[in-house]
């Protein structure tokens, strides 16, 4: 799996655009599970952004913002009330949504 996050990293940072297909329950109703999701790199995200970052030292597909922090940077939760922690380090947000 570590593959398909090193091809969008990659693409995110050469072109600033990249697609993967992401799978889990956990963001829905706005995400399903097998969901093709374009990210989309930008300097600063937004509370609500749906992100695809590292928190943790684990890679988090598509996850949103639920608070930012000046000093601690942003907090990750799915849509189901659980929280993923905080990160700084975010590769893109979900721009486009192509429902499985």
């Amino acid at each position: 799996m570590l593959k398909k996050y090193e091809k969008l990293i990659e693409e995110l940072d050469k072109i600033g655009t990249g697609e993967m297909r992401c799978f889990g329950n956990s963001m829905t109703p706005i995400i399903t599970s097998g969901s093709l999701l374009t990210f989309e790199k930008k300097e600063e995200y937004e509370v609500d952004d749906i992100v695809f970052c590292k928190c943790r030292s684990r890679m988090i597909e598509a996850h949103k913002i639920i608070q930012k922090d000046k000093r601690r940077g942003y907090l990750i939760a799915n849509n189901k009330g659980g929280i993923n922690g905080w990160t700084r380090k975010i590769y893109g947000h979900v721009v486009k949504i192509r429902l499985c």
